[in-house]
């Protein structure tokens, strides 16, 4: 594909001339004169043709003014970035409060990773110890990191062979030490594609991955630990990929907290129109040892499950398939909430959001589907101290009717709380305290294209704040937030990426630039757009920049000499262009936000922006007498109105002479004009069309 020419100031020309004067006979020969006239001929219909064939090289573009467009796009391609020496098939990201770095899994290593200096401090090496059993996919590629037992505990595929391992890091200038080395089956995968998950609670260790080397006998158990290990009746669920597990503290009633699973599974509906797949929320509780040796030993007692719905209950469409969860503790364990990502049959995404308390709610007052007796107490999924202790009628019930027939609906209810058409893939959200002190979330979507997507609660209604590229040729394997640092480790094949979430400089222009972003990280200050600090400007619901002060004050305000000063503005200046009578030529401008209307004003009127990816062009197919003199481009926003780029259009005169054919076919322009006439811009024009018509 090629890319049409700009100029350093934001604008670009093409210029294209065609003039039957230029192939008079007797001049060249008739070889030369049958190849001017196709020439003239294919100029012709390219000059006409001109504003239809950029038109279609618009249609892929984001559009402008579109709520659900990030309001910015910008790449991030190598700031905070550690790259690999091999590229990774998988990773695996791991973070705890009580550690201060973040450790990261690869294929035969784990590195403990630095997140604000982005350096490798440690690296575990952990190649595989079963080398003679295998002949393919013979690495050990980590599954499982987790802080478990006062260690850092480490599981692997090994090979086929799972195996886990106890590490302890280097402390005063002695390396670092495996302790001791465990089987794994059934805590790691045998290889990294099949699915898998963990968790520990307390001093327990709860995992998902197959029994079996083909990826069967699948399913949830407490692995590990100071409780007796149980694991699931596998009548429960049918073909499950497990997403997520967590657990929720309750600080006042310990005994009696749980741990909520999400996974989706195969839809026993067998209607032609229903989804193949269902996704769920099931629970068991913390306490829970199974059964007693006469009926469940080592069965969970307190499993049950129910449907997790996100849509249109109204219409009765649903996203069906469960892709990631975040799980966001609140001080009040009845409102801790669940972010969950789903995906749909149709190639949409939407974002549901749940409360635990919702999902209580449905699991303790909800009847049990197919079961129209009395329900035996305790009720089934109850917590109680002794397991073993509960009553058969109960355990019975729990075995055959596990699931409820009410569904636990979203936050929102009658619609998801966010819909894309992108194919995002994980989710992580961040709880930031305003200018203000008021606390807002902050969702962050990862794409299968290497982009993340800053996403902004406020109230019922998302606002897109940003798109950051962070790979242009990868998907996103792995990512998790360091809500301490405020920064999101994403994990690529070649690279770990670092993003700082208070990056502002974006916004730094003006304080209407900083609040229209409605980015809860950042706030107008003296020092400019800053990570936000009390008694900063912020207008987060709104985006209105009514809040700002005036142009003047702020001129006044603001210690230019304690900020990343802006490049000058375009507005400040004008680029000017000469121009021929009668060619094709276009001006363009820089798109700073995706959610400003752009207009192109001339001599008292406005022309609509027509956009081509990040510029806002303005297509003049034949210059003409009136179309000389100034142009501005101007954006609008909200009540933000600014001038982007200036330009004056000045007519060029060039004489009627062989030497005005020679200018026509071989001229190359002034730096300072940096248009491109013909026939380099017709050859890039028509290389366009034949890459759009082939």
């Amino acid at each position: 594909m090629y890319n049409l020419p700009q100029d350093e100031g934001g604008g670009g020309g093409v210029v294209c001339r065609a003039d039957k004067s230029f192939t008079s006979p007797g001049e060249h020969d008739n070889s030369h004169s049958l190849k001017m006239k196709r020439f003239i001929l294919l100029y012709i219909w390219l000059a006409v043709d001109f504003q239809s064939i950029l038109c279609v090289l618009l249609k892929n573009a984001p559009i402008l003014g579109f709520k659900n467009t990030p309001r910015l796009l910008r790449e991030d391609l190598a700031n905070g970035v550690f790259e690999y020496k091999v590229n990774q098939n998988h990773s695996v990201l791991f973070y705890n409060k009580d550690f201060e770095e973040m450790y990261v899994g690869g294929s035969d290593f784990v590195l403990r990773f630095d997140v604000n200096d982005h350096h490798v401090i440690e690296e575990f090496n952990l190649a595989t110890t079963e080398q003679t059993y295998c002949q393919d996919h013979c690495e050990n590629v980590i599954t499982v990191i987790e802080k478990f037992q006062d260690s850092l505990f480490v599981c692997g595929t090994n090979g086929h062979r799972p195996q886990c391992w106890k590490l302890f890091s280097s402390v005063n200038n002695q390396s670092y030490e495996i302790v001791e080395s465990y089987e794994g089956t059934g805590i790691s995968p045998y290889i990294y594609t099949q699915n898998s998950l963990s968790l520990t609670v307390e001093e327990d260790l709860y995992a998902v991955a197959p029994l079996e080397s083909d990826g069967t006998s699948l399913q949830f158990r407490r692995s590990a630990g100071r409780r007796t290990n149980v694991w699931m009746y596998d009548k429960w669920v049918s073909e499950p990929t497990f997403i997520s597990a967590s657990w929720v503290k309750r600080e006042d009633d310990a005994d009696n907290e749980k741990i909520y699973i999400f996974f989706r599974e195969k839809n026993s509906d067998h209607n032609p129109e229903a989804d193949p797949w269902i996704s769920r929320v099931a629970r068991i509780c913390k306490v829970d040892e199974g059964g007693s040796k006469r009926f469940f030993q080592n069965m969970w007692t307190s499993f049950v499950k129910a449907r997790l719905v996100c849509g249109f209950p109204e219409e009765s469409l649903y996203f069906n398939r469960l892709q990631d969860i975040y799980v966001m503790d609140a001080e009040d364990w009845r409102n801790t909430r669940v972010y969950a990502l789903f995906t749909s049959s149709w190639n949409s995404t939407a974002v549901c959001i749940y409360t635990v308390g919702m999902i209580e709610e449905i699991f303790e007052n909800s009847t049990f589907k197919g079961y129209d007796k009395e329900i035996p107490k305790p009720r089934p999924g109850t917590c109680v101290k002794n397991s073993k202790s509960l009553p058969l009628a109960t355990i019975n019930m729990v075995k055959d009717y596990s699931e409820m027939t009410d569904w636990v609906h979203s936050v929102h209810y009658k619609a998801p709380f966010y819909l894309s058409s992108n194919n995002y893939t994980k989710i992580a959200v961040d709880r930031v305290q305003a200018a203000n002190n008021q606390m807002y979330n902050v969702l962050f979507l990862a794409t299968d294209s290497g982009r993340i997507h800053k996403v902004l609660e406020a109230g019922s209604e998302p606002f897109i704040i940003s798109e950051t590229q962070l790979s242009n040729r990868s998907a996103i394997q792995s990512m998790k937030l360091d809500a301490n640092k405020k920064k999101l480790v994403v994990g690529f094949p070649e690279k770990i990426s670092a993003v700082d979430l208070q990056k502002c400089e974006q916004y730094n222009k003006s304080c209407a630039e900083c609040v229209l972003a409605r980015d809860p990280y950042c706030a107008w200050t003296t020092s400019g757009c800053s990570p936000t600090v009390p008694g900063g400007i912020q207008n987060l619901m709104t985006g209105e920049s009514s809040v700002c002060p005036t142009p003047e004050q702020e001129q006044k305000q603001v210690n230019r000499s304690k900020r990343e000063t802006a490049s000058p503005s375009p507005s400040s200046s004008v680029t000017v262009h000469s121009v021929p009578l009668g060619v094709p030529f276009y001006l363009s401008c820089p798109i700073d936000s995706y959610h400003a209307d752009y207009t192109w004003e001339h001599g008292g009127q406005s022309s609509p922006c027509l956009q081509m990816q990040s510029n806002c062009l303005h297509l003049i197919p034949a210059m003409a007498q009136e179309n000389y003199g100034s142009y501005s481009c101007v954006s609008k926003e909200k009540d933000y109105i600014k001038v982007v780029q200036r330009y004056h259009l000045a007519a060029q005169v060039i004489q009627e002479t062989k030497q005005r054919q020679d200018v026509v076919s071989t001229y190359v322009p002034e730096r300072s004009d940096v248009q491109v006439i013909v026939p380099q811009v017709l050859w890039t024009t028509l290389g366009l069309t034949i890459a759009v018509l082939s």
